[in-house]
């Protein structure tokens, strides 16, 4: 089970994943502290000049597979996310699957349909399938880096979509 202390991160609606726009959150000066979270966008809605078909399928331990069809393929956005140790996603979803690659440190991800704390380490990557209401934390001592593609996001939109949260459910 994991601790009561984590830090529930309001920056996620400042920093712009819940507003639209992922702009960049990068302290001004050296001596201020680190935002929770820092968001900074690598490719900001891209399109693929081609046509593109995209389907993913993922397996959790004890699930069905799922088959991921993206029906908006043609619009991304990619970001690196630092998240300080003890910080926290609120609950969310996206308008379509997400891939993230832990660069370093660890992510404990949780959706709210099992309410199972997986743990993905540096060097590992995950899907989220985007429909799916989920939270994400650092539960270590040093900052966890990821970087997330983000499919199906339309034009202009928003990456995350804020919900309910579901701490009570999950504990």
């Amino acid at each position: 089970m994991r601790t009561k202390r984590r830090i529930l991160v309001s920056v996620i609606a400042t920093v712009g994943l819940g507003a639209g726009v992922l702009p960049q959150a990068v302290p001004s000066a050296a001596d201020e502290p680190l935002p929770p979270i820092a968001v900074e966008v690598l490719a900001g809605h891209s399109t693929f000049p081609d046509e593109v078909s995209l389907t993913l399928k993922r397996k959790l331990t004890s699930a069905n597979t799922e088959v991921l069809h993206v029906s908006d393929r043609n619009t991304i956005v990619v970001a690196r996310l630092t998240v300080q140790p003890g910080a926290q996603f609120p609950w969310h979803t996206h308008p379509g699957p997400a891939v993230a690659s832990v660069v370093s440190g660890d992510l404990v991800y949780q959706q709210e349909s099992d309410c199972i704390e997986r743990l993905y380490m540096s060097g590992q990557s995950f899907v989220d399938p985007g429909n799916s209401v989920h939270t994400a934390w650092n539960a270590g001592t040093e900052p966890t880096v990821i970087v997330v593609t983000f499919y199906g996001v339309p034009d202009g939109g928003a990456v995350t979509i804020p919900e309910q949260d579901q701490t009570d459910r999950c504990g």
